[in-house]
């Protein structure tokens, strides 16, 4: 009698570290939700990403077979102007070109 209680006690502690080793483990639960909330954060970035590389093949195939896109983006982006034109620049849309220098009139 006294040896199956004995066992049975020693069987019951198992199972009790075994189920905290489930739950608080290096491959339990805890590990496991934290491991599915990197993967869907990951999922998002990937999507996001996939949307931007379609959207840049597309500029890059618009600047290498329309001419009139590569125009536009010009005088869009860095200010161009056609012969006769007058370019009016407003507030917040005043924004310098990556190249451009300021001069502040010294040379």
């Amino acid at each position: 009698m006294f040896w199956r209680v004995s066992i049975l006690l020693i069987l019951g502690i198992f199972n009790l570290a075994l189920f905290f080793r489930m739950i608080w483990g290096p491959t339990g639960l805890m590990e496991y939700r934290d491991l599915k909330r990197q993967h869907t954060a990951l999922l998002a970035e990937i999507s996001e990403l996939d949307a931007r590389n379609r959207s840049l093949s597309k500029n890059i195939r618009l600047v290498q077979s329309d001419s009139q896109y590569v125009e536009k983006m010009i005088r869009q982006r860095l200010h161009y102007m056609r012969d006769n034109e007058v370019l009016y620049l407003f507030g917040s849309s005043i924004q310098p070109s990556p190249g451009a220098v300021a001069h502040d009139g010294k040379n």
